[in-house]
């Protein structure tokens, strides 16, 4: 027989909350498919602009992606983040219109490879799975488009509610959503800063996933320790504190979360 477990004071998880990029999907090389884009519209750019434009776009659109908190917010929205694109390439001719529809056809989102079969199985075993992640109103568009979409409860973006992680606000959302109490969910995500530092703040149990973690001895989730921080600088015990539970793949999440007894 197995339990959800749950937050540090025991009590049984009843939903996990997930970040989204660099957890649940991936964004595929956007340089390579503007350059295709522009190209097939009429206008040459060579791989270093194409580079170099997308960048310019990323930065500009995560300092103010919390503007795209409905469909005319996000329209606005993405009409600046082209012109970054339409300014940063400099090509004469090259208009608005033009631009926003080669960038908005480079945005490609897939699902990473070990995302899908733990949120079936969580979802199984009864968990509700809520989406919170810093993203504009788009967001459970473009999860729907990546086939992630039909196994969550919820989807909840930072612009939705007016703050980005690490402000606890998106994931106090997510708990509405989930209609769980702090103590009753864990949170899932790629980012120290972010996603522990805002699962601390609401006092939801922090897992982090790192991909490039090389967890020599162990095929499954560890904790990190004070001594682990102290060899790699110290990061993670000055935002969540020794003892975090880090993994390297989704792969581990249910049995991480489901503890038999």
């Amino acid at each position: 027989m197995s339990r959800p477990r749950g937050g540090g004071d025991g009590r049984p998880a009843r939903a996990v909350l997930l970040d989204a990029l660099g957890t649940l999907v991936a964004l595929e090389p956007p340089a390579p498919r503007l350059r295709a884009e522009l190209a097939g519209r009429g206008f040459e750019v060579d791989a270093a602009t194409a580079e170099a434009a997308f960048s310019a776009e990323i930065a500009y659109y995560l300092d103010h992606h919390l503007e795209g908190r409905d469909e005319r917010s996000l329209a606005a929205l993405r009409d600046r983040c082209a012109d970054v694109i339409r300014r940063t390439v400099g090509l004469p001719g090259l208009d608005l219109a033009t631009a926003r529809a080669a960038m908005l056809a480079s945005l490609r989102f897939r699902p990473h490879a070990d995302a899908t079969p733990p949120l079936r199985e969580l979802r199984a075993r009864g968990l509700k799975l809520v989406v919170a992640s810093n993203w504009d109103c788009s967001l459970p568009e473009v999860l729907s488009r990546a086939g992630i979409g039909a196994l969550l409860d919820g989807v909840v973006s930072s612009a939705s509610v007016g703050a980005a992680k690490p402000d606890p606000r998106p994931l106090a959302a997510a708990l509405a959503v989930a209609g769980t109490a702090a103590e009753e969910a864990v949170h899932v995500g790629d980012s120290e800063d972010h996603d522990v530092a805002a699962a601390t703040a609401a006092g939801v149990r922090a897992i982090l996933l790192d991909r490039r973690a090389s967890l020599a001895g162990s095929a499954g989730a560890r904790l990190r320790t004070d001594a682990d921080e102290a060899a790699q600088g110290g990061r993670a015990a000055e935002v969540g504190g020794a003892g975090l539970t880090v993994i390297r793949t989704l792969a581990e999440l249910p049995s991480l979360v489901l503890e038999r007894v």
